[in-house]
């Protein structure tokens, strides 16, 4: 089976293009060969390349420039999917795309479920729900993959960005009010070459299992287990003996560090439906030592 993949220098297009080697001739591209800003470029590649399945993990990811670049943040996080879910539905082929946390308005004390109502508060949030909406449009076998907090040793991400203040500072002013769930990227990728080993069961051959593609077709809640703040993501990581440096970890509230996006006080996401039918997720903080190990 022929699988497209985007984003490949990424941080999950990085663990993806790893983990599903075995799983089908896996055909990665970066932002130069496919550039998601340019539409036609993308109905080009996927009609050049002929996929069976399109993986997208790339996406604007700058939350707060999306404030500021909403048309930008729209284009790559919405109509760029659109675009790959249309040509999908041409050639017969399926989707597996990633969304985010910030879809929901933080407001629920509890952990979100599929069936609870997003209301995202950032341009951020709000294109990647369109985005969405737009693959569940195009009526294509797909799995739409929401999670939270991700992390990893590549590009920008949280992870990175305290093991270097940490050099830096002896003091780390960190949020304390806001809770989720870090993911490690690789484990993101990991259960999506579980799950997708499972759809394909039993099919040696480059077509679909469409009746399982059928049957599973939707939307997932996929993050780690537990639930932290990013006071609480920060103290992990600073306690690792790989960080040899242990500034002060200070608590302070949202209000304290104002950014020009809002971001939800609870985006703690229920991965039970996933888990449920394919695999299951590790703790977070567990994940987290495996990483920094």
């Amino acid at each position: 089976m022929k699988i497209l993949l985007t984003g490949k220098t990424g941080q999950l297009g990085y663990e993806l293009e790893r983990t599903l080697q075995g799983l089908g001739d896996v055909v990665a591209l970066d932002r130069q060969q496919m550039d998601l800003t340019d539409l036609d470029q993308i109905r080009d590649v996927i009609r050049t390349v002929q996929p069976k399945l399109i993986i997208n993990p790339a996406a604007y990811t700058a939350v707060d420039l999306a404030e500021s670049n909403r048309d930008v943040a729209m284009r790559i996080n919405a109509e760029a999917p659109a675009v790959m879910a249309d040509e999908a539905r041409k050639l017969g082929a399926a989707m597996i795309h990633y969304s985010t946390d910030y879809v929901f308005d933080g407001d629920n004390p509890g952990s979100y479920s599929e069936t609870d109502t997003p209301n995202p508060q950032s341009a951020y949030g709000r294109s990647k729900l369109a985005g969405e909406q737009a693959i569940q449009a195009a009526g294509i076998p797909h799995l739409i993959l929401r999670t939270s907090w991700i992390y990893g040793l590549r590009g920008k991400n949280f992870l990175l960005t305290v093991r270097r203040l940490a050099q830096e500072r002896d003091e780390l002013r960190i949020v304390a009010d806001q809770f989720g769930a870090p993911t490690w990227s690789r484990t993101l990728a990991e259960v999506t070459g579980h799950a997708l080993a499972q759809l394909q069961s039993g099919i040696r051959h480059a077509d679909l299992n469409l009746d399982a593609w059928a049957e599973h077709t939707g939307l997932y809640h996929v993050s780690a287990q537990g639930k932290t703040s990013w006071h609480g993501f920060t103290q992990a990581i600073i306690a690792h003996p790989t960080v040899l440096k242990k500034p002060q970890v200070t608590p302070i509230a949202t209000l304290d560090y104002p950014l020009p996006a809002k971001r939800p006080p609870n985006s703690v996401l229920s991965s039970e439906r996933f888990m449920n039918t394919f695999c299951s997720l590790p703790n977070w903080d567990d994940a987290l030592k495996l990483c920094l190990d």
